[in-house]
């Protein structure tokens, strides 16, 4: 109900949901094309009879990852100084230059260029849609909101995957080179939308356009400006910013102050305020969104999503029915995706990590343990065969329901507010960087363990997250900030509140005042 009565805000996020879409669409696209012949005739050094081609499949494979660690590193600062939206579309700009050098290339290293390049932007709208999402919706649609980042992201490496399975019949170059091109589309199609989207409200109020963030604000909820719900959020959004502000000069007095800070000063204020979120009473919460991100890598989704081909072929499974096996698997994951709209808020968050840990690692096990078995003999034991595939598409559902969505839904609760933009950046980098590893080790992985070394080394992972899991995380489910302070035995988000109310009475009073009704 709450998505029907505010249509606007609905359709704003889906504009830039988009974003996630690219990031999916990047993944699913390079599943098919490693195996696609006129791919590996243009670039021999990642084709199985080539000297070292499990590093080098991977290093193209995880140039993507690389670059999207770089983006989200360095979104922040860009979408405070030139706004959310503007900063969506500098990412698209980048995205679109990787996209064309990656259909245009001639040689191994320009496809290197393009997917690191690509991989730029992608990481900066990995970082920046989510922001503008929290900061545009009513608290009521929030959540669900931000759960559509999994579900974009998978339902673009479900269109990638299945393009490029369908253009893999082009007996040209095209056969590759298209869906490489096709994915500047939506990108540039982001790119105009979001120019015909309204400010994020916060970033309006943090540049001392108090009014315009009025009117935004009226506009995305659909009400007058006296409207006491407009009004109650536009005074809590300035109170926000206020202590935050408040926050920064005094943590960091000897960067001087807002307005009078050189350049240098600025950049060493920004390191500063990532480090503060290791400091003490914040860094136990810093330490489960960064592992959070680590673990929902090195379960060993990636390297189903990337290499699940060649995963298959260690199964006995011919080529066709391979491909279309690893298509329908990603889709397998989107249904699990799409129950945790509902069960996020109903189970909670903890439960479903520890149901898909002890699902994922039972599963993992089970393929090991018959793809050590029968390797070299699949064609007596064909049954066999298919009791891997089956715990194979078990493992992708178990994943989709649990792990999948709660790794990013989680990180913005944890955090008090006056480091959440930090935290949330530092869970993002983490999945980035270990997403690079996950990418760079799993072909040789593959090629040097005979298919089970590889389901061994992500069991392994499976069982840790369980324990971490266990022992580590705690249920944000129906959690408020006062809460959290409880869970993690401080008093930051009190604080913070405190002086956030104290903030918010002060605005009113000086609002109050006659001819001071929009200062």
């Amino acid at each position: 109900m709450g998505m029907f009565q505010s249509k606007y805000v609905v359709l704003c996020a889906f504009v830039v949901r988009l974003g996630g879409f690219l990031f999916g669409y990047d993944q699913g696209v390079i599943s098919i094309t490693l195996v696609i012949d006129q791919f590996l005739d243009r670039f021999p050094r990642v084709s199985e009879d080539s000297s070292g081609a499990g590093f080098w499949k991977g290093l193209m494979t995880a140039m993507i990852e690389l670059g999207a660690f770089l983006g989200a590193f360095n979104q922040g600062w860009i979408s405070e100084k030139i706004s959310r939206r503007f900063s969506i579309v500098v990412a698209v700009c980048i995205f679109v230059v990787g996209s064309v050098l990656q259909t245009a290339a001639q040689n191994y290293a320009m496809l290197i260029v393009g997917r690191l390049i690509g991989g730029i932007g992608v990481g900066m709208l990995s970082m920046v849609v989510p922001l503008y999402i929290a900061e545009v919706s009513p608290p009521e649609i929030r959540g669900s909101l931000l759960v559509l980042e999994e579900f974009s992201i998978v339902f673009g490496i479900i269109v990638a995957y299945w393009i490029t399975f369908g253009t893999r019949y082009i007996s040209s170059e095209w056969a590759y080179r298209l869906p490489f091109l096709l994915q500047i589309f939506p990108a540039i199609l982001l790119g105009i939308s979001v120019l015909f989207l309204p400010f994020s409200p916060r970033w309006l109020v943090s540049k001392g356009r108090d009014s315009e963030a009025l009117a935004t604000l009226t506009k995305l909820r659909r009400v007058g400006e006296d409207d006491p719900r407009v009004q109650a959020e536009w005074f809590d959004i300035r109170a926000e910013v206020a202590f935050h502000k408040e926050v920064v000069e005094t943590t960091h007095p000897s960067l001087g102050v807002s307005g009078h800070r050189s350049r240098g000063a600025a950049v060493k204020l920004e390191l500063a305020a990532y480090m503060d979120c290791f400091r003490q009473g914040y860094w136990r919460r810093t330490m489960v969104g960064i592992m959070l991100m680590f673990f929902q890598q090195f379960v060993g989704i990636n390297a189903l999503i990337y290499y699940s081909p060649s995963l298959f072929e260690t199964m006995g499974i011919d080529y066709e029915m391979r491909l279309v096996l690893a298509g329908v698997l990603n889709v397998t994951q989107l249904v699990g995706v799409a129950t945790s709209l509902w069960t996020m808020d109903k189970l909670g968050r903890r439960p479903l990590l520890l149901f898909g840990s002890a699902g994922m690692t039972v599963c993992h096990i089970i393929i090991a343990v018959l793809v050590g078995l029968y390797f070299d003999s699949w064609g007596d034991h064909k049954d066999k065969g298919w009791v891997s595939v089956a715990f194979l598409f078990a493992y992708m559902l178990i994943f989709g329901m649990t792990w999948g969505p709660v790794p990013w839904a989680m990180p913005s609760e944890i955090f008090p507010s006056s480091l959440r933009a930090k935290g949330v950046a530092w869970s993002t980098c983490s999945n980035w960087l270990n997403n690079f590893i996950i990418g760079l080790i799993t072909p040789p992985l593959i090629q040097n363990t005979r298919g089970f070394g590889a389901y061994t080394f992500f069991a392994v992972w499976c069982l840790v997250s369980l324990l971490w899991a266990y022992f580590m995380v705690p249920e944000t489910k129906g959690r408020s900030l006062e809460d959290m302070d409880q869970v993690f035995g401080d008093r930051a988000g009190t604080g913070d509140k405190i002086r956030r109310k104290e903030i918010l009475n002060a605005l009113r009073v000086r609002d109050a005042r006659p001819n001071n009704a929009s200062a």
